[in-house]
């Protein structure tokens, strides 16, 4: 009897130290998700200063494209506001819709494609993009792991017991980049 009784006390013993380690699994990941959502809102704000200089350079060539100015004003207002993964996303895929228009407008004025200022103010843009896809991989990343140890057997018991709840996906779509692309000779 009391050897029976020290291998289910072994066995409650062991089920406490695997249930406590999934439970600090499951808290690491949703601290790294909530790191990786505060380095894409390090990326998008550096964005969202960026584009009044932007928008200013280019208003200084084409003065007439008042509609054009005003959505990407709107666009980076909306995103600026945005509080959620969700509305983020929408707000961000309206802001990238906003500045693909915004770029059109300046291909259409060869002076200001060759202005030093707004060359500059391209690349840096084009660098925070590249950026903001980084911080959105690393964040997805960090989501899908969270998400598998919350579906999966037998730590989403554990998961589901302490109310650990999935997180959603941060997909921006650049409507640029899913054209076919124009060679020309």
């Amino acid at each position: 009897m009391g050897f029976a009784f020290l291998i289910i006390l072994a066995l409650i013993v062991l089920l406490l130290l695997y249930g406590v380690s999934v439970y600090n699994k499951l808290v690491r990941l949703r601290v790294l998700v909530e790191e990786a959502w505060s380095g894409i809102n390090v990326q998008l704000k550096k964005r969202h200063d960026l584009i009044p200089n932007l928008v200013e350079t280019v208003k200084g060539y084409a003065t007439h494209e008042k509609e054009t100015f005003e959505n990407v004003t709107q666009a980076r207002a909306n995103a600026m506001q945005a509080t959620d993964v969700k509305s983020q996303e929408a707000a961000e895929n309206n802001l990238n819709n906003a500045l693909v228009k915004l770029l059109a407008v300046a291909e259409q004025y060869p002076e200001l494609k060759a202005n030093q200022n707004f060359l500059q103010l391209q690349n840096q843009l084009s660098v925070i993009e590249s950026d903001i896809e980084k911080s959105r991989r690393y964040y997805n990343g960090t989501v899908r792991e969270k998400n598998i140890m919350i579906d999966t057997f037998p730590s989403n018991i554990i998961a589901n017991m302490f109310q650990f709840t999935k997180s959603l996906f941060f997909e921006l779509e650049n409507e640029a980049e899913k054209e076919v692309p124009q060679i020309k000779f």
